[in-house]
């Protein structure tokens, strides 16, 4: 575990790193909580927390109070209080304020083992919580709501990477693959698609059925483009089992870039808007918006890559899958 060590003693750090290294353990040592904070914030990586109750410019138990403020479900620290006034009132102040576990110090190392292989537990157990709510448990990419959340953190960095744009896909005659073959032929095309999405360097979720959004940060217009053009010809390579002849697949897809003034809704809403001209005009292709002259307008040899106009279709007009 990567555990970060606060203790106003000398001694005390020298003797609890000594016992925390011996089990391989890499330890992050400090003297003063706001120091240890300001280390916490900028690394995500951090396991857990080991606190002396007494530190020079604040006590431990503020130390937990703010650190838990850091701590989130996303980003779990175990935090163990450390102090050598081990008492009942001390134990509640420390649960009380943000702490996992209380332990004496200086503490017993069979004791300090014991605790620290219940915090690898809990965060093993934690990380495994949060890959359950936020996967597709079908294809391994993230579910709807992972994906939102991910693409509100993107937009909020937006400004350090210059660039975004999302690729919207779509298995082609989806239904059809349902009814002809059956659902696990379905679901096998699905993987299909995601394993070729999730291969690209891109956050990729899967939206709900045969439909995906792949949100490439750094990424113009024209290297999106690029990308689904990949896409879509490995994916219309790959042949699925059936039970009886394999089968291939095709996908549609539809390309927007950021632009001033947007949210992650009106850019999905806008690769939407290509994707559905993909749709209508023959599928197994690849549209993308019409953003006026680029530095390289992307054409295909084969002529599948389109530019789509801004206007959205008419309500109840859906094209068919």
């Amino acid at each position: 575990m990567r555990i970060v060590l606060v203790d106003g003693s000398r001694v005390a750090i020298r003797v609890v790193r000594q016992l925390l290294e011996a089990r391989g353990h890499v330890v992050h040592a400090f003297a003063d909580g706001p120091e240890a904070l300001t280390f916490i914030k900028s690394h995500s990586s951090i396991d857990a927390v080991i606190v002396s109750a007494g530190l020079p410019s604040m006590t431990g138990f503020e130390f937990c109070w703010e650190t838990r403020l850091v701590s989130n479900s996303r980003r779990p620290i175990y935090i163990i209080l450390m102090s050598a006034d081990y008492d009942r009132h001390k134990l509640t102040e420390a649960l009380d304020s943000g702490a996992d576990d209380f332990i004496n110090k200086p503490p017993v190392p069979d004791e300090l083992y014991a605790r620290l292989r219940a915090a690898e537990r809990m965060a093993a157990m934690q990380d495994e919580l949060i890959r359950l709510a936020t996967t597709d448990p079908l294809t391994g990419v993230l579910n709807r709501r992972a994906l939102f959340e991910q693409a509100q953190q993107v937009c909020a960095r937006l400004e350090a990477i210059g660039a975004l744009a999302a690729i919207m896909i779509d298995v082609d005659h989806f239904k059809r693959v349902n009814d002809v073959h059956g659902h696990g032929a379905g679901d096998e095309v699905i993987r299909g698609l995601a394993g070729q999405a999730a291969a690209e360097a891109a956050i990729v979720g899967r939206l709900g059925g045969e439909e995906f959004v792949m949100l490439l940060e750094g990424v113009a217009l024209c290297g999106a483009v690029a990308v689904a053009e990949r896409v879509r010809l490995k994916f219309a390579g790959l042949r699925f089992a059936t039970g009886g002849e394999p089968i291939g697949a095709t996908c549609s897809l539809g390309v927007a870039a950021w632009r001033s003034g947007d949210s992650i809704d009106t850019l999905l809403r806008r690769a939407d808007m290509a994707l559905y001209r993909a749709k209508s005009e023959g599928r197994n292709r690849v549209v993308a918006e019409d953003d006026g002259p680029t530095e390289a307008e992307p054409r295909a040899t084969d002529g599948r890559i389109r530019s789509t106009q801004r206007d959205r279709p008419p309500a109840g007009a859906g094209a068919a899958a």
